[in-house]
Protein backbone atom coordinates (compact mmCIF):
# COMPACT_ATOMS: atom_id res chain seq x y z
CA UNK A 1 0.00 0.00 0.00
CA UNK A 2 0.95 3.33 -0.72
CA UNK A 3 2.83 5.68 1.64
CA UNK A 4 0.30 8.28 1.28
CA UNK A 5 -2.54 5.98 1.19
CA UNK A 6 -4.69 5.38 4.67
CA UNK A 7 -6.98 2.11 4.92
CA UNK A 8 -9.92 3.85 6.47
CA UNK A 9 -12.83 1.87 9.03
CA UNK A 10 -15.83 4.07 9.32
CA UNK A 11 -19.70 3.35 10.35
CA UNK A 12 -22.74 4.79 9.03
CA UNK A 13 -25.44 5.88 11.65
CA UNK A 14 -28.85 6.61 10.73
CA UNK A 15 -29.73 9.34 13.19
CA UNK A 16 -27.93 11.90 14.42
CA UNK A 17 -28.29 11.23 18.24
CA UNK A 18 -26.77 7.91 17.85
CA UNK A 19 -23.76 9.11 16.49
CA UNK A 20 -24.00 11.74 19.58
CA UNK A 21 -23.71 8.92 21.91
CA UNK A 22 -21.36 6.97 19.60
CA UNK A 23 -19.33 9.95 19.88
CA UNK A 24 -19.16 10.16 23.48
CA UNK A 25 -18.62 6.43 24.02
CA UNK A 26 -15.95 6.60 21.53
CA UNK A 27 -13.91 9.61 23.61
CA UNK A 28 -14.91 8.10 26.80
CA UNK A 29 -13.03 4.54 25.94
CA UNK A 30 -10.30 6.97 24.64
CA UNK A 31 -10.31 5.95 20.63
CA UNK A 32 -9.02 8.49 18.10
CA UNK A 33 -11.57 9.14 15.73
CA UNK A 34 -10.29 10.37 12.27
CA UNK A 35 -13.28 12.46 11.12
CA UNK A 36 -17.02 12.22 11.90
CA UNK A 37 -19.17 13.32 8.93
CA UNK A 38 -22.66 14.51 8.48
CA UNK A 39 -25.12 15.60 5.56
CA UNK A 40 -26.06 18.43 7.97
CA UNK A 41 -24.70 19.93 10.84
CA UNK A 42 -25.49 18.22 14.03
CA UNK A 43 -26.08 20.64 17.47
CA UNK A 44 -23.74 19.90 19.69
CA UNK A 45 -21.04 17.40 17.84
CA UNK A 46 -17.94 19.93 17.73
CA UNK A 47 -18.25 19.66 21.89
CA UNK A 48 -18.69 16.23 21.88
CA UNK A 49 -15.44 15.84 19.88
CA UNK A 50 -13.71 18.30 21.52
CA UNK A 51 -13.37 20.80 18.84
CA UNK A 52 -12.43 24.84 19.70
CA UNK A 53 -14.23 26.81 18.13
CA UNK A 54 -13.32 28.66 14.67
CA UNK A 55 -11.08 31.65 14.40
CA UNK A 56 -12.36 32.81 10.96
CA UNK A 57 -14.53 35.51 12.41
CA UNK A 58 -11.40 37.01 13.38
CA UNK A 59 -9.94 36.57 10.38
CA UNK A 60 -13.10 38.00 8.65
CA UNK A 61 -12.74 41.05 11.21
CA UNK A 62 -9.33 41.42 9.80
CA UNK A 63 -10.35 41.36 6.38
CA UNK A 64 -13.49 43.81 6.86
CA UNK A 65 -11.01 46.24 8.65
CA UNK A 66 -8.35 46.50 5.75
CA UNK A 67 -11.73 46.88 3.51
CA UNK A 68 -12.96 50.12 5.39
CA UNK A 69 -9.58 51.73 5.68
CA UNK A 70 -9.03 51.21 1.91
CA UNK A 71 -12.35 52.69 1.38
CA UNK A 72 -11.88 55.43 3.30
CA UNK A 73 -8.24 56.04 2.50
CA UNK A 74 -8.77 55.62 -1.29
CA UNK A 75 -11.85 58.05 -0.95
CA UNK A 76 -10.00 60.53 0.89
CA UNK A 77 -7.19 60.33 -1.33
CA UNK A 78 -9.43 60.90 -4.52
CA UNK A 79 -11.83 63.92 -3.30
CA UNK A 80 -9.10 65.76 -1.38
CA UNK A 81 -5.85 65.02 -3.34
CA UNK A 82 -6.37 64.18 -6.79
CA UNK A 83 -9.63 65.15 -7.80
CA UNK A 84 -10.66 67.98 -5.59
CA UNK A 85 -14.23 69.37 -6.69
CA UNK A 86 -16.91 70.75 -4.94
CA UNK A 87 -20.43 69.18 -5.83
CA UNK A 88 -23.81 69.69 -4.48
CA UNK A 89 -21.97 71.96 -1.96
CA UNK A 90 -20.20 69.54 -0.22
CA UNK A 91 -16.75 69.78 1.21
CA UNK A 92 -13.77 68.08 -0.20
CA UNK A 93 -14.07 65.42 3.06
CA UNK A 94 -17.48 64.45 3.03
CA UNK A 95 -17.36 61.74 5.17
CA UNK A 96 -21.23 60.74 5.53
CA UNK A 97 -21.12 60.92 1.94
CA UNK A 98 -17.90 57.94 2.51
CA UNK A 99 -20.36 55.61 4.32
CA UNK A 100 -22.18 53.33 1.91
CA UNK A 101 -19.09 52.62 -0.50
CA UNK A 102 -17.38 51.96 2.79
CA UNK A 103 -19.92 49.65 4.04
CA UNK A 104 -19.62 48.06 1.01
CA UNK A 105 -16.10 47.39 0.31
CA UNK A 106 -16.18 46.06 4.05
CA UNK A 107 -18.60 43.90 3.17
CA UNK A 108 -17.03 42.82 0.31
CA UNK A 109 -13.27 42.11 1.34
CA UNK A 110 -14.99 40.25 4.71
CA UNK A 111 -16.52 37.81 2.33
CA UNK A 112 -13.70 37.43 -0.26
CA UNK A 113 -11.34 37.41 2.07
CA UNK A 114 -13.12 34.38 4.08
CA UNK A 115 -13.91 32.50 1.23
CA UNK A 116 -10.18 32.84 0.55
CA UNK A 117 -9.30 31.26 3.95
CA UNK A 118 -12.00 28.75 4.33
CA UNK A 119 -10.81 27.24 0.91
CA UNK A 120 -7.04 27.38 1.57
CA UNK A 121 -7.28 25.62 5.32
CA UNK A 122 -9.87 22.95 4.20
CA UNK A 123 -8.01 22.65 0.58
CA UNK A 124 -10.93 22.84 -1.60
CA UNK A 125 -9.56 24.51 -4.17
CA UNK A 126 -11.12 23.69 -7.98
CA UNK A 127 -9.68 20.70 -9.09
CA UNK A 128 -8.26 18.87 -5.93
CA UNK A 129 -9.90 15.34 -5.54
CA UNK A 130 -11.10 14.54 -2.14
CA UNK A 131 -12.35 11.23 -2.10
CA UNK A 132 -15.23 10.50 -0.36
CA UNK A 133 -15.90 7.04 2.05
CA UNK A 134 -19.83 7.01 1.00
CA UNK A 135 -21.77 8.66 -1.17
CA UNK A 136 -24.63 7.98 1.35
CA UNK A 137 -22.62 10.40 4.10
CA UNK A 138 -23.86 13.17 1.56
CA UNK A 139 -27.40 12.46 1.76
CA UNK A 140 -29.08 10.80 4.81
CA UNK A 141 -25.93 8.79 6.88
CA UNK A 142 -23.77 9.90 9.76
CA UNK A 143 -19.99 8.63 9.85
CA UNK A 144 -17.77 8.01 12.48
CA UNK A 145 -13.93 7.03 10.57
CA UNK A 146 -10.91 5.40 12.15
CA UNK A 147 -7.23 5.64 10.44
CA UNK A 148 -6.34 1.67 10.74
CA UNK A 149 -3.28 2.17 9.00
CA UNK A 150 -0.57 0.23 11.49
CA UNK A 151 -2.94 -1.21 13.66
CA UNK A 152 -3.37 -4.76 14.88
CA UNK A 153 -6.17 -7.31 13.88
CA UNK A 154 -7.43 -7.04 17.78
CA UNK A 155 -7.38 -3.33 17.35
CA UNK A 156 -9.72 -3.24 14.52
CA UNK A 157 -11.98 -6.07 16.40
CA UNK A 158 -12.07 -3.48 18.60
CA UNK A 159 -13.45 -0.81 16.55
CA UNK A 160 -15.64 -2.91 14.78
CA UNK A 161 -17.13 -4.37 17.97
CA UNK A 162 -17.36 -0.30 19.37
CA UNK A 163 -19.71 -0.08 15.72
CA UNK A 164 -21.54 -2.77 16.87
CA UNK A 165 -22.40 -2.03 20.70
CA UNK A 166 -23.30 1.76 19.40
CA UNK A 167 -25.82 0.67 16.86
CA UNK A 168 -24.13 1.27 13.58
CA UNK A 169 -25.85 0.41 10.61
CA UNK A 170 -23.11 -0.73 8.22
CA UNK A 171 -19.41 -1.67 8.80
CA UNK A 172 -16.87 -0.72 5.64
CA UNK A 173 -13.70 -0.43 5.04
CA UNK A 174 -11.88 1.73 2.20
CA UNK A 175 -8.42 2.82 1.11
CA UNK A 176 -8.45 6.43 0.28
Amino acid sequence: MDTAQKEVLFGLYDDEEVLLDAVRKAKGDHLEIMDVFTPFPVHGLDPALGLEESRLHIAGFIYGAIGTLFAFGFMTWVFTRDWPIIFGGKPYWSVPAFIPITFELTVLFSAIGMTVTFFTICGMWPGVNNPTLDDRITDDKFCIAFNTNGQSKTEVDRLKSFFKETGASEVNTKVI
